[in-house]
């Protein structure tokens, strides 16, 4: 399985709303796993994710180079010189040998190297103006924003605190912010990869989302995704009620 990522000047993905509200969001619930992860013992390191094939200590391994990749994309992208370093990247393989190929260091100074790079994030995101959190810079699905950058960061992290969490019988914290922001991301992804690989039917496609006690979202496909806070106008192609007795009837 590999990656098609989609590179160029107009973001594949485009999110609605305030650029500078992922960033809070976003780092808050990195320093709230590197918080939980420093009361683990050694047991709770070494238990079984998840992920299938890796331990709790692998999952941080990864998001300790996913850290690390952010970082770099980011700065490249607010040099204006963007990286496409992901066009032979395969989800599958590609992490779990970064993670087979990690110099080994004990659980101390994973835990040390992970805040480290959690703070650099921080403080890169943190520094952003309005200018920096729009420019390009490079996500799995292709060049988009930085913000939308950190939409994808948020999302894959949040899903890996449970990775590590949940097998140990641990309940995450629940934050709105995140898991909203995490949810419009996701809704986005499955679509983008399908204009990246011209699998779409071409014209105007919509998704309505409408989840529990939040705002409605839609996401509409074109030759780009565009994630747009509201319902969607006239009957969408899919309609989705997250949370509900409900499901809405799509178009047939």
């Amino acid at each position: 399985m590999q990656l098609t990522p989609w590179y160029g000047d107009s973001p594949i993905i485009e999110l609605d709303g305030d650029p500078s509200a992922i960033g809070g969001p976003t780092i808050r619930q990195r320093r709230r796993l590197v918080e939980v992860l420093g009361t683990f013992t050694d047991d709770q390191w070494n238990h079984p994710s998840r992920c299938d094939g890796w331990s709790n200590r692998d999952v941080v391994t990864h998001l300790q180079s996913t850290n690390q990749f952010w970082s770099f994309s980011i700065a490249m992208g607010l040099k204006g010189e963007p990286t496409q370093f992901l066009a032979t990247f395969d989800p599958v393989a590609s992490p779990a040998q970064l993670v087979a190929d990690a110099p080994a260091v004990g659980t101390a100074e994973l835990l040390d190297q992970f805040a480290a790079s959690t703070e650099a994030l921080a403080a890169q995101l943190g520094s952003l103006d309005d200018a920096g959190r729009r420019a390009t810079a490079e996500a799995p699905v292709g060049h988009v924003s930085i913000s939308a950058l950190a939409h994808h960061a948020i999302w894959d992290s949040l899903v890996h605190e449970r990775d590590i969490l949940l097998p140990l019988g641990l309940a995450p914290t629940e934050v709105d912010a995140e898991t909203i922001a995490s949810l419009r991301y996701a809704a986005a992804l499955s679509p983008a990869f399908a204009v990246s690989r011209a699998e779409t039917p071409g014209g105007t496609h919509v998704l309505a989302v409408e989840p529990t006690d939040a705002d409605a979202f839609r996401v509409q496909v074109t030759d780009h995704v565009a994630i747009e806070t509201g319902a969607a106008d006239g009957q969408p192609d899919l309609c989705l009620e997250i949370g509900r007795a409900h499901v809405c009837t799509p178009v047939t």
